[in-house]
């Protein structure tokens, strides 16, 4: 343990004292949400993100730990421990590091050196880096080892070159060099490739070049995706002339005279066909996991940002499902998400009934006094938009609708979630309640699908899958216990997020609810089966009981705090919270969380952002000009611009470029997913492809 904290403390910004008591608290099983919030004292403050980054540090560094216990057992095992090598294991920091120690003791069966070792040609290969002979000496020597498999004088000495070669490729320190040389010198090499499309989308990058230390991720994915397509062909190269020509000046400088030319021989082989090859294919993962991780963080922030869209209170809401031959699916919920009601309509061609379709709306609305209406942005979205507005204008601005994404509404509407919560419902129907509750609660509703479906991703399919997936679950997780839940109101695929539920836990306490009705208290949730104190500890504080027995119970105020909470009464002034921490033995941290919680009881923090806007009108592309102004939604956002609907089939498109009178160096620094953009000035349309160019630095 002492070797683990060590380590962490040489690569984190955390104290010892802060690690050890995470790692305590990590070890009795607490989740990264509890220690964040509810232990604070012990932690220093340490923030969510932190702590999951120290998680990740700590992770590695276990792996690194337990692979330097592996390698010195096998060296050890080997008889090729030494003192300095043990001394230059322990002092290994990265993985790379070490494997780059280990690689020269490692078995290897097949290659040409062990083959020529085999044959016994080591020692030739060790007088031949020595330098000492000159070359007919040395040629002269190689004879002594022409025996059994070495048939020649070449045979001998190529074998020894092997050796050599190999010895060379295996040097850590001359890998370190040419993997540092690489990354800041490289070029990325991209080609067209067998099956490469004049017009395809990789068009551009028939011969494209670009230095390794500069690649963008989202430009390094595109190519890699090209390549795995056959459409390109992607290398890595360095000037190889000028690297051998420094290593002869440097690495043969003393062997003036002597066999250096055969050596050199055997360097360049090395190089050539072993030690280049392997830093390139560890720079190509290094670039991949890099790539990978700037994707996977873009789509966690867009994410993040889609989630914590504030809900549509209050309003009965209608959701629309368009499309042209099977018809508009509606369905209306309540004020609460609640499914009330369904219809089916045709609007839009090929039947184009709107006076049918008026009808039927018409009767929804003053049935069940809907105030908004949530349209798909799908097929048939434009036109389906078309009917809503003259509706609106009909009812004098009283119905006004607005556009969201249905991505991954049919992922939800077939999934075994959509059956289990509508089993009763079409497919379709549970489709247009998907949209719908994008509006009335985001989080609440897109919490049901794969992130993956969202629509919302930057090369999402070409990352590592396992860590996107451990990625996003860890950022669902610490949004949802960053809000709270309603344990009254809250799905099941909602409730698995919250801090030490977990699916199974979470269906547990939907089955509760439904046989025993609403929860009283926190504390009740001691009786769902497989609901244990330690469980209790890490979930009691993010779950929200809306009118409960106790006040605290539709706060963030954990329960092992309710004492102090109701001891704060007695004082009128909380301004002192140091000495008032004291006169309670509580920490102040802790203290400050139940003041600023009592002083807003059942917050929501989506409170505070920008709410989806709703409108009567729309927008035509054959009305746009360049200067036109719109405004519209941010649907995406990727490294290199910003996708907004604007209300035409397809999202305009904001370039970095065009984002800010001032340099930025990624859209997420002046843009957020869900954001309403008031004035967008348009500065390019393409009518034939239906593309719109948007800016906002005139604005």
């Amino acid at each position: 343990m002492q070797n683990l904290i060590n380590l962490l403390t040489q690569k984190t910004a955390l104290n010892r004292n802060q690690i050890t008591n995470i790692l305590k608290l990590l070890d009795e099983g607490s989740t990264i949400p509890f220690i964040a919030r509810y232990r604070k004292e012990m932690t220093g403050g340490a923030s969510d993100d932190l702590l999951r980054d120290f998680h990740e540090v700590y992770l590695s560094a276990k792996r690194l730990l337990e692979r330097k216990g592996e390698i010195v057992k096998l060296l050890i095992e080997r008889e090729h421990m030494t003192t300095e090598l043990q001394k230059a294991i322990d002092g290994a920091n990265t993985m790379t590091t070490l494997e780059d120690i280990y690689r020269p003791y490692k078995e290897k069966r097949n290659s040409r050196a062990s083959m020529a070792i085999k044959n016994g040609l080591e020692p030739l290969a060790n007088i031949l880096q020595s330098a000492k002979m000159d070359k007919r000496e040395f040629e002269t020597k190689a004879k002594l080892f022409v025996e059994g498999a070495v048939e020649s004088v070449n045979d001998a000495i190529n074998g020894a070159k092997d050796i050599v070669a190999e010895r060379f490729a295996d040097s850590a320190k001359e890998r370190n060099i040419l993997r540092d040389m690489t990354l800041k010198h490289g070029m990325i090499e991209v080609k067209a490739g067998k099956k490469f499309d004049e017009r395809g989308v990789y068009k551009n990058y028939k011969s494209h070049s670009e230095r390794v230390a500069y690649v963008p991720s989202h430009r390094y994915l595109a190519v890699r995706r090209g390549e795995k397509e056959k459409e390109l062909s992607v290398k890595i190269s360095i000037d190889s002339e000028r690297y051998l020509e420094t290593l002869k000046r440097y690495k043969l400088r003393d062997y003036m005279g002597s066999s250096k030319s055969i050596l050199f021989e055997a360097y360049r082989d090395g190089f050539k066909r072993l030690l280049y090859p392997s830093i390139e294919r560890e720079v190509s993962a290094l670039l991949k996991e890099r790539a990978d991780l700037s994707a996977i963080g873009v789509f966690g922030k867009n994410l993040s940002q889609l989630f914590m869209t504030p809900p549509v209170t209050n309003k009965v809401l209608l959701g629309a499902d368009p499309a042209y031959k099977t018809g508009c699916k509606l369905v209306v919920i309540d004020k609460n998400g609640t499914y009330l009601d369904d219809a089916l309509i045709f609007p839009t061609p090929p039947k184009s009934d709107f006076e049918g379709s008026r009808k039927v709306v018409l009767d929804l609305v003053k049935r069940h006094g809907i105030d908004g209406v949530v349209i798909g942005n799908g097929t048939a979205s434009k036109e389906t938009q078309e009917f809503f507005a003259k509706i609106n204008k009909e009812l004098k601005g009283e119905l006004k609708y607005t556009v969201v994404s249905e991505a991954g509404a049919s992922v939800y509407s077939a999934s075994k979630v959509g059956a289990e919560e509508y089993p009763n419902l079409d497919v379709t129907v549970r489709g247009a309640i998907s949209i719908a509750g994008r509006v009335r609660d985001p989080m609440a509703t897109l919490v049901k699908i794969d992130p993956k479906s969202l629509g919302i991703g930057q090369y999402q399919h070409d990352v590592d899958q396992k860590l996107l997936e451990r990625k996003l679950q860890e950022g669902v997780e610490s949004l949802v216990n960053g809000v709270g839940v309603d344990v009254n109101s809250a799905s099941a695929s909602l409730l698995a997020f919250v801090a030490g539920v977990g699916s199974k836990l979470a269906k547990n306490i939907v089955e509760y609810r439904k046989a025993n009705g609403a929860f009283r208290s926190k504390k009740e949730l001691l009786k769902v089966k497989g609901l244990g104190a330690k469980a209790y500890q890490q979930l009691a504080g993010f779950i929200r009981i809306r009118e409960g027995e106790s006040i605290f119970d539709n706060t963030g105020i954990h329960p092992e705090s309710y004492a102090v909470a109701s001891k704060l009464e007695k004082f009128s002034d909380v301004s002192d919270t140091k000495a008032l921490a004291e006169k309670l033995g509580v920490g102040e941290a802790t203290l400050k969380d139940i003041i600023k919680e009592l002083a807003k009881p059942g917050f929501d923090p989506r409170e505070e952002l920008e709410s989806i806007p709703f409108k009567d009108d729309l927008t035509d592309i054959s009305m746009l000009r360049e200067g036109s102004i719109v405004s519209g939604v941010v649907r995406n956002i990727a490294d290199f611009g910003a996708f907004v609907d604007i209300g035409l089939k397809n999202d305009g498109m904001i370039h970095i470029s065009q984002m800010s009178q001032k340099r930025i160096s990624h859209p997420l620094e002046v843009l957020s997913v869900n954001q309403y953009l008031a004035r967008i000035e348009v500065i390019s349309i393409d009518l034939e492809k239906g593309k719109v160019g948007l800016s906002l630095k005139s604005i």
